[in-house]
């Protein structure tokens, strides 16, 4: 805890938005004792001019959330060990909503004799029976596009590819638990053919002509389409634009003319891990 003119109350820091940040590592364990701090932390925060609180509680804490409950505090979001709870000490004050959107890729992987690499989930969605597909899914905390799906046709299909670009993207509105869903599309090139699939997710993974992907009239009509994006753009590469942050935490997709090594420069090969 800290004292402000001789009142203890709990550790915080200002976050640049004018709200008060508590400081997860110094709550102490006892509720009630939390609960008292907490009251008088509040009224000090207000006096001060704190519009927003953001109170961190771990997991192994949790038996304060109620408390926090109690003195008008809304969650926000959780991670795997804390709860985020927000509270606005005034009335109109923004609190930013927590993440919107899953974000997941898919592989278009031809091979130069224009064969496409394709799999077949065990679980169809919706009821529906599984049909083939690209190969691909979600991010994961931290990783660029590239890395994603050169790691998600690995692991689902056991085929070394390399990422060249992003064909197209869609988004989905309502499409888990509330939240929206952007998927893009990206283009690779093989650099095996070795076909050892991922049995526990994947019940069938081949390599087919992608003319007979296209014709076919068991594949989805959004399947088609995109692959037919990938084949017909050069879509857009991976850049990075010097002086806005490092290429550890950002990229940028620019068609490939304004790539100039200038203004916008390729993006890092060490980066892509």
């Amino acid at each position: 805890m800290c004292i402000r003119d001789r009142v203890k109350i709990l550790e915080f820091k200002p976050n640049p938005f004018n709200g008060a940040v508590v400081d997860r590592t110094a709550l102490p364990n006892d509720p009630e004792d939390f609960d008292a701090l907490l009251a008088v932390s509040m009224k000090q925060w207000m006096e001060d001019g704190f519009l927003t609180v953001w109170l961190d509680i771990p997991k192994t804490q949790s038996a304060l959330i109620p408390k926090a409950i109690d003195r008008g505090f809304d969650f926000h979001h959780t991670g795997d060990d804390y709860i985020l709870l927000t509270n606005l000490l005034v009335a109109g004050s923004h609190i930013p909503p927590f993440a919107t959107h899953y974000i997941g890729i898919g592989g278009v992987v031809l091979t130069p004799e224009r064969d496409l690499l394709v799999v077949r989930e065990r679980y169809g969605v919706g009821g529906r029976e599984p049909t083939l597909k690209l190969p691909g899914g979600a991010l994961q905390a931290g990783e660029h596009l590239g890395n994603a799906v050169e790691r998600e046709v690995l692991e689902e299909t056991g085929v070394k590819a390399v990422f060249e670009s992003i064909a197209c993207f869609r988004q989905w509105h309502g499409y888990r638990y509330g939240k929206s869903d952007i998927y893009f599309v990206a283009k690779l090139r093989p650099v095996s053919k070795e076909i050892t699939m991922q049995a526990a997710e994947i019940q069938e993974c081949l390599w087919m002509p992608v003319t007979e992907f296209i014709e076919s009239e068991s594949i989805s009509n959004f399947n088609k389409q995109i692959v037919r994006a990938a084949l017909e753009s050069d879509g857009i590469i991976q850049s990075f634009i010097e002086g806005f942050g490092g290429p550890e935490t950002r990229e940028y997709f620019m068609p490939k003319h304004l790539v100039d090594g200038t203004n916008v420069i390729h993006f890092p090969a060490e980066s892509l891990g």
